[in-house]
Parts: structure tokens; sequence; C-alpha cells
């Protein structure tokens, strides 16, 4: 049977290739014009996803790892207590290692103590209490704060609209090129599109961070879909 597979896998190729190099032809004897589209949506954030942490030291990493937990399970009974559900918690990091002292005379490292560091990733839902989840985090003994990124949940409605946005452009242009040229757009012929999401990502200080410092303000802006479509139209006289 062995015989009969290398000519069949040879004629699908070669059908393949025709089909492929007759669209190709077909395509580039036809009168078009090629053009891309731009589209943004815009709207306001409703979820918030922050990273926060708790980094602790001590002598023995059994002094360390203790300080570490009992701050972090502070922590996590606060976010719960504020209606940050289990299922928003989510622990991204998890290190013990031991700290180093070196020496200038060529004696090797010493131990001198271990470090815990702890992170997790918790995603907000309700906006108004993002700061004070900020303030009781720290408060409570969290003294890591890694970032917060804003994102809108039904993030598929505002691509749509995008997209719809980027269509529309593309078609003005490609009329005005049109009627430039004494022609008329027939059926489109190609589409192809792409994204670029530019979500305002805000930056606070840690100094800000403290459990005697005002109340944490945090401004969300906005969340921008930037969607990008080429298309090609057939022209007709």
């Amino acid at each position: 049977m062995s015989r009969f597979i290398a000519p069949l896998f040879l004629a699908l190729t070669f059908l393949i290739t025709s089909i492929t190099s007759g669209i190709a032809a077909e395509l580039a004897e036809k009168r078009m014009v090629s053009v891309t589209g731009m589209g943004v949506a815009k709207a306001r954030p409703d979820t918030a996803n922050i990273s926060i942490g708790v980094v602790s030291e001590g002598e023995s990493a059994k002094e360390a790892l203790d300080k570490n937990t009992a701050a972090m399970s502070r922590v996590i009974v606060e976010l719960k207590g504020q209606k940050i559900g289990p299922k928003d918690i989510q622990t991204t990091n998890f290190t013990v290692r031991p700290k180093f002292q070196h020496f200038k005379d060529g004696k090797p490292p010493a131990i001198i103590g271990y470090r815990v560091v702890n992170s997790v990733r918790i995603t907000v839902r309700d906006l108004k209490m993002l700061g004070a989840i900020l303030d009781q985090a720290v408060s409570l003994g969290s003294n890591q704060i890694n970032g917060i990124q804003f994102s809108v949940e039904d993030a598929a409605s505002l691509e749509d609209e995008a997209r719809k946005k980027a269509m529309a452009d593309a078609r003005h242009k490609a009329e005005l090129y049109a009627i430039a040229g004494n022609a008329k757009l027939g059926k489109v012929l190609v589409i192809s599109e792409n994204f670029i999401v530019s979500p305002r990502r805000p930056e606070f200080g840690r100094a800000a961070m403290s459990a005697k410092a005002a109340p944490v303000h945090i401004e969300p802006g906005e969340h921008r879909v930037q969607a990008r479509v080429h298309v090609s139209w057939e022209l007709n006289n």
C-alpha cells in the first residue's frame, strides 16, 4: 500500500498548489482597493487585579515563616471580610530563601537569616472598595504592592464595538478611493484584523502605603480597545 501513498500525496499537493495559485491569479486580475480601518471603543473599568504580598525575615526559617503566615492570614481574613470571594484570591509566589553575609577577605558567605515572600493576586469587582482594601491590607501586614491592572469584565462586547467602528472606517476610506477612481465598491475579497488593547495602568508609590497614611486614592481611568482591520474590496465600473 505504501507505494500508492507518495503519488497520492504529490497529487494532493499539486491540486492544493494549483487552487491557491488560481485564487492568487484571480485576485491579481481584479481591480481592487485595500485599506486599513481603525476603531476605538472605550469603557470605564469595572474590575481590578492587584498583586500584594508579605515579606518577612527572621534568624531562622521557621521564625520568618511564622511571621509571614501570621501576617498573610490577617490579610486574607480581611480580604474575605471585604466580600472578596475565594475564587478571586490566588497565591502567585511563595519562597523561603536564606540571607547571606558576604566577606571581602575570601571567606565563604555565611547565612545570617531567612526571608519568606508570599504573594497573592486578588480580583476586586467593586472598585469603590479598592482604596479601603489596600489600606487594610497594608495595615494588617502586607508590605509589598507589585501593581494594579484595571479591566472590563465584558471585554467581548467592547471588542465587538471596536470591530464595527474599524469596519465602518475601512468602508468610508474605500468609498472615497473608489469615487476618486471613478468606480464603485463591489464585494469584499479579504478581511483580516488585529487588536491593540491599551488600558491605563496607574502607578503609586510605596510611601503612600502605610498604616498612618491618608486613604489611598486610585483612579481607574478608562479602558481602551483599539481594533485594526485590513479589508480589500473589488472595484466595479
